[in-house]
């Protein structure tokens, strides 16, 4: 009766904890990752497009990024929506390549991305304990609607927080893993 409250629960904490992994994997560090360019949209043929479908990403050595369009028509238009999407990056224009320079941090810039780090993951462990409180109130109400016993009710209460817990864990993982590569020199 509750294994379809722990299956959906699960699902959900889990979209949480991918959501949080995509949006640190945005943050970016002193060192190069093609992932800060995942939101940038490319204006061609009429249609907003993901960077990644109109041009190859890549990272040569650990001082830039480079992106190459498929389509050398296009290298103007990646120009300008790199510069749009506000990413912190001055795109250098070569032939028919763009060049990413990454600059290094400043200390206070990478207190600032620790901070950024911790909002997000705090924001992620509120979703989850959301999560946590909505299936509760559901064990709860199946309980008072006497479709399951009181201690069935515990049993899935304390299943539902050792869900909760672990998926807290994973986060925590993701936090210190990402302040690790923000502090690192």
């Amino acid at each position: 009766m509750l294994e379809p409250i722990y299956t959906n629960i699960k699902h959900k904490m889990q979209k949480s904890v991918e959501l949080l992994a995509m949006e640190l994997a945005k943050i970016r560090t002193g060192r190069p990752n093609p992932a800060i360019l995942d939101g940038v949209k490319v204006e061609v043929y009429g249609a907003q497009t993901p960077l990644k479908s109109v041009a190859a990403v890549s990272v040569p050595d650990p001082k830039q990024i480079v992106v190459t369009p498929y389509d050398r028509n296009t290298l103007a238009d990646v120009q300008r929506a790199i510069e749009k999407a506000n990413i912190g990056l001055n795109p250098i224009v070569e032939a028919n390549l763009i060049r990413l320079p990454i600059p290094a941090l400043t200390e206070d810039r990478r207190q600032e991305l620790v901070k950024l780090c911790h909002r997000l993951s705090e924001d992620a462990r509120i979703a989850i304990r959301n999560i946590r409180r909505e299936a509760n109130d559901e064990i709860k109400k199946l309980e008072k609607d006497k479709k399951v016993s009181e201690d069935d009710s515990k049993k899935g209460q304390k299943k539902v927080q050792e869900l909760t817990d672990a998926e807290i864990k994973v986060i925590d993982q993701h936090f210190d893993k990402k302040q690790k590569e923000i502090l690192e020199k």
